[in-house]
């Protein structure tokens, strides 16, 4: 028997991404026969009051494959409770623990959709009611803390109610199927390991751009920054998978403990380096789509003269045997020209060209691994057209996924709520993980706190700053959509 106890059931994540997941996983039979599901919130509302939210949930943002059928969906509502639970109310509590079952005769998974600031109180009262059984899990959304001190108050706090295997922090871009064919690409195909390194990558980058703005998180998205929103866990998790050393085995320690040496290993800049390494910027309106929109000082919730960043872009780089010397282009904006999640592992040329002017102004041979909108793998390598001389051009060796694969594609979310269900920390972010990226990342957010001109403002639809392009220019690169062949 599970049971799924949801905090901040009535909020925008719950309804966008975890209860349509939940529904998914139900509707495909992935969930066990004695399922419970129950949303908790301040709002008080009733089973049949929170089950049309549920309803509308489900029918507003689930995925195609994930609809089911009427009769699906009146068997999920009939699993589906609420209970009004104010975090800082012990009463609240109590009413919870008469509802769900003694929490040490079955699996409770408690997932925190709620602000970093009420987890130790959460997990606090969960605890003095007896509610955190032996085979209890909790599920922690991002951000956990602002900063690197923050983060270790947070863990220090819930680890005298939990142990370490009991905490589930979670990134959804680890649970992209992408992600996890990284690895598989990786330490399954014996031909890639001996390019991997210094020796014959000229430099690596990892992208991801949106076209939407703040929408309604201004006030939220002002407190926190793109350097934080997507660059202290997202980029940096793919960063650890792309750069990390071969582990014993394919056990969740085994693979966290590979991530955290890269994570330790990141040059850590001095206040004159993050100046020329690090660009950030705002967009200011623009059109997107061919659809005019606004700049984000404009936004509601947010301030007139914000000096929030948007965008940014940093030059890291890897103090280790394999990495030295190869930069890895870290990039990731609101109000981009276009959606996207790409890892290019650029190559480095060819010594010399045998076909002289036909060869000259290509691009070198490259590795892209896309994450969406579609997910693929291509293999750019040189080929000659067809015709008299030799001319050549890029081919692509592509792995077409949704061809090659008759099965389900699971979403994100879905996967690693399966995963928490299951007991299974593979694609969850440990202690350690966190701090070291916090400890990298802390630096950088105060020498910009320091330096507020530093700031450069970019039009919404375009790919960034110019600063961005300037940044990979200096070391003979450019981003993926820059580069024309000739």
């Amino acid at each position: 028997m599970t049971t799924f106890i949801l905090f901040g059931g009535t909020g925008d994540l719950a309804k966008r991404k975890v209860i349509p997941a939940l529904y998914s996983a139900f509707v495909n039979d992935r969930l066990d026969a004695n399922f419970h599901f129950y949303g908790a919130a301040r709002e008080a509302l009733t089973d049949e009051e929170f089950r049309v939210r549920v309803t509308a949930s489900i029918t507003n943002y689930s995925k195609k494959d994930a609809i089911g059928t009427h009769e699906q969906l009146q068997a999920f509502l009939a699993l589906t409770f609420y209970s009004k639970i104010d975090a800082r109310i012990a009463a609240d509590f109590e009413q919870l623990k008469t509802k769900i079952a003694s929490p040490d005769s079955h699996s409770t998974l408690f997932y925190l959709a709620t602000g970093p600031d009420l987890f130790v109180p959460i997990v606090e009262r969960l605890s003095h009611h007896k509610l955190v059984g032996s085979q209890a899990r909790v599920v922690l959304e991002k951000p956990l803390g602002h900063d690197a001190q923050s983060a270790r108050d947070i863990n220090q706090a819930l680890r005298a109610y939990l142990n370490e295997n009991q905490i589930y922090r979670i990134d959804h871009y680890l649970g992209k199927e992408m992600v996890q064919n990284l690895l598989a690409l990786r330490f399954a195909n014996l031909f890639l390991e001996p390019l991997w390194n210094r020796t014959w990558i000229h430099d690596v980058q990892i992208s991801i751009s949106e076209q939407v703005g703040v929408e309604a998180r201004g006030e939220f998205y002002d407190r926190t920054g793109a350097l934080r929103d997507m660059v202290q866990n997202h980029l940096l998790q793919l960063l650890s998978i792309v750069a990390m050393e071969p582990p014993i085995n394919a056990g969740p320690d085994s693979i966290r403990d590979e991530k955290v040496k890269i994570l330790r290993a990141l040059h850590k800049f001095s206040p004159e380096e993050i100046s020329k390494k690090t660009v950030r910027g705002q967009y200011r309106a623009g059109a997107v789509d061919g659809q005019v929109v606004i700049g984000y000082q404009d936004e509601p919730g947010v301030p007139i003269h914000s000096h929030t960043e948007t965008f940014v872009a940093i030059q890291a780089e890897i103090n280790n045997w394999r990495w030295a010397g190869v930069p890895f282009y870290l990039r990731t904006g609101k109000r981009m020209a276009a959606r996207s999640a790409e890892i290019t592992i650029n190559f480095k040329h060819i010594p010399y060209s045998i076909f002289g002017g036909a060869h000259r102004n290509f691009r070198s041979n490259r590795l892209v691994i896309t994450l969406q909108p579609e997910e693929s793998v291509e293999l750019f390598l040189k080929a000659k057209e067809p015709g008299e001389g030799i001319h050549l051009s890029d081919v692509a060796l592509n792995l077409d996924f949704a061809t090659n694969s008759t099965s389900r594609r699971v979403q994100a979310y879905e996967r690693l709520l399966l995963d928490a269900m299951r007991g299974d920390l593979t694609l969850f972010v440990r202690d350690d993980e966190l701090g070291a990226a916090w400890d990298w990342v802390d630096p950088i957010m105060t020498a910009w706190q320091l330096d507020t001109d530093g700031l450069k403002s970019y039009m919404a639809g375009s790919w960034g700053p110019a600063a961005s392009s300037y940044l990979l220019a200096q070391h003979g690169s450019s981003w993926g959509e820059e580069f024309i062949d000739n």
